[in-house]
């Protein structure tokens, strides 16, 4: 039975030059859901009230809180020293995964 996660990473402040040169990395990481660790359904990055860019989520359909722990760990952006806190936060298994129609990562 899949598990569901809201993963939060917040990053330090002043470090929009280092997400951009990691970004591509980053991007790819999400796309291949860390090389299979899990499937992101649906994220984003994440702005404070003056538009600032503060973090990011997403929301993480793995085998369990380990795999979305090496996924959130294994992002460009958290081996670039750009996130200085990682949240996962379960999700009910209630949770309709079925209603978000085109993920991040493909589906397999």
């Amino acid at each position: 039975m899949p598990a569901f996660f809201l993963m939060r990473c917040l990053h330090h402040a002043g470090q929009e030059a280092a997400r951009d040169l990691h970004r591509p990395a980053h991007r790819a990481w999400v796309q291949s859901g860390g090389e299979g660790l899990a499937t992101v359904l649906i994220g984003s990055a994440l702005q404070d009230e003056s538009g600032a860019s503060i973090g990011n989520f997403g929301i993480l359909e793995t085998t369990g809180i380990t795999a979305a722990k090496a996924f959130a760990e294994g992002d460009p952006f958290n081996k670039a020293g750009i996130v200085a806190k990682i949240e996962l936060t379960p999700l009910p298994a209630a949770f309709q995964a079925g209603r978000i129609s085109d993920p991040i990562t493909p589906r397999t």
